[in-house]
């Protein structure tokens, strides 16, 4: 293992070691502490009596509640998730094709969706779906939130996928387009056998952790009145008067959930940096043979 300095920072010596774990000592106290007042203050409102906690967690409430809400919102988000790598592939690719003229309006949409927040295009798309679409009977008036929830999740997660393709493909080696006009494949076949797919790879802990941001963002349609986790666990609180309760309960699971999918990425991280630095990665020439025998007659 290398001991060399970062190229940012040097390694901190002993003192600087010593100072940083004192630092986070007196951090972690001050966290204990705020988290000890805040019990103090909960447990004299009574927030953590057990009564109050007995409603929220029967069999009542997980099968008409938390895991119907629960369905809602990875159905929502498994959508989105597709549609989202749909749409960031499509417009990843037109960042990236030879006429200025497509690059620029691709730009213009991924720019634009990217910069808009992802709750203003819910309430945007809301409004339209149940104003303009869903009186054509296109949609049912009670399906708006839920389409708006998709769309907009598609929207903005497909524009930062595809800026991440775009990176990924920047990033490559040049060596890796000329490998592939130089056994005859023209710039599209490159990008389609050679680049995309090896950015792919390349980006899919980053595109992970996006599909762990749309499964977050999927709770703001409770706003827009989506009945999801979130929203479900609000309505079963209203009902028993422990909405504490029932939001406690609702983070746990988003938490658990999210500690899954960032163990899936760092674990994938893991398995990728290991075979592309290991000996048994596969050399460029002998890619470029295998994609010729797949897909160039």
């Amino acid at each position: 293992m290398s001991t060399a300095p970062g190229i940012l920072f040097d390694a901190p010596g002993p003192r600087a070691k010593r100072n940083v774990l004192v630092a986070n000592l007196i951090a972690l106290a001050g966290v204990l502490v705020v988290a000890a007042l805040v019990l103090l203050q909960l447990d004299r409102q009574g927030q953590l009596a057990p009564t109050q906690w007995v409603n929220a967690l029967n069999g009542n409430a997980w099968a008409n509640y938390y895991l119907p809400g629960l369905q809602f919102t990875l159905q929502s988000s498994g959508i989105a998730v597709v549609t989202a790598m749909i749409f960031g592939l499509v417009f990843g690719f037109l960042r990236l094709a030879p006429f200025a003229v497509i690059r620029g309006a691709a730009g213009v949409v991924v720019e634009f969706f990217r910069a808009v927040p992802v709750l203003v295009m819910m309430f945007f798309l809301y409004f339209f779906i149940s104003r303009r679409i869903a009186p054509t009977g296109l949609i049912a008036s009670e399906d708006s939130a839920y389409f708006a929830v998709i769309v907009g999740l598609t929207v903005y997660n497909g524009a930062v996928i595809a800026e991440l393709i775009r990176a990924g493909v920047k990033s490559l080696p040049k060596g890796q387009r000329e490998a592939a006009a130089a056994v005859g494949m023209t710039r599209n076949q490159s990008l389609r056998i050679v680049e995309v797919p090896q950015a792919l790879t390349a980006m899919l802990p980053s595109l992970l952790s996006q599909f762990v941001v749309i499964l977050k963002d999927s709770a703001l349609g409770f706003l827009i009145g989506f009945y999801e986790l979130l929203q479900y666990s609000r309505q079963l609180g209203s009902g028993y008067s422990n909405i504490f309760q029932t939001l406690v309960i609702a983070a746990v699971i988003f938490i658990v959930i999210n500690c899954i999918l960032t163990w899936l990425a760092t674990k994938l991280a893991g398995t990728l940096s290991s075979r592309t630095g290991g000996a048994t990665a596969p050399t460029t020439s002998t890619m470029m043979v295998s994609a010729m025998g797949q897909d160039v007659k």
